[in-house]
């Protein structure tokens, strides 16, 4: 009987790439993005005037800071962490290290997991698509237009929304699992070799194996006495 694991199982993704490549590309993506919030982190600790978005008086009644420098230096932690998973993914799918590839693996996993909890605290709580857009700012584009929107139809688009992404990223999830479990087969050198007759059935060590063994010694010379 065929596991679940082993039917889902295959060695291609996105139709016509293999898993190694689409999880070092996915891998690189990662870094990009990273490397890309990690540079606009570091330009608003440099800079904190021009890069801190602070929130006015008139639009929520108050002066809130939303990003301060605590904020900043553990989101700047996170990217510098996220940065070293990408790379260890990528490497591993590279050098073919199955050990490289598990924390980028996880990440998913809790990544998958947190946007499942927001779907269902959409489904529970529905009130709470109203509430997150008139925290928007005012200047925010269509926001009056939104809020006029029936309330369920706004959470059957919220969830419609979260289920795409959740598709993709559990693809995503299965495309790097692939990845790991065809990099650990490659690393197995326990490997047997079955050769059929029609009588009987030769199990043979690998091939390095065999080549190994040593020829025996003949067998001593009769010698008479």
């Amino acid at each position: 009987m065929i596991s679940p694991w082993d039917r889902w199982y295959s060695t291609s993704c996105c139709l016509c790439c293999h898993v190694r490549t689409g999880t070092i590309i996915l891998g690189i993506w990662y870094m990009l993005i990273n490397a890309v919030v990690l540079l606009i982190l570091l330009s608003a600790l440099n800079d904190p005037v021009q890069y801190r978005y602070h929130l006015t008086s008139s639009e929520l009644g108050t002066d809130i800071d939303v990003m301060d420098d605590a904020n900043i230096c553990i989101a700047t932690a996170i990217s510098l962490l996220m940065i070293l998973i990408c790379g260890m993914a990528t490497y591993g799918a590279y050098k073919q290290h199955a050990a490289w590839i598990i924390p980028f693996f996880c990440y998913q996993i809790f990544d998958f997991a947190l946007n499942t909890l927001v779907a269902i605290s959409v489904v529970v709580y529905p009130n709470t698509v109203q509430d997150y857009l008139q925290q928007l700012p005012g200047t925010f584009p269509y926001k009056e237009d939104i809020m006029s929107t029936n309330n369920m139809c706004l959470v059957f688009a919220v969830l419609l929304f979260i289920g795409c992404i959740l598709s993709f990223k559990a693809y995503l999830i299965g495309c790097v699992w692939n990845c790991y479990r065809y990099v650990s087969g490659r690393g197995t050198t326990e490997v047997l070799v079955y050769v059929t007759t029609n009588d009987t059935t030769v199990l043979l060590p690998p091939y390095e194996e065999a080549i190994a063994i040593p020829p025996k010694e003949p067998p001593p010379q009769y010698m008479e006495a």
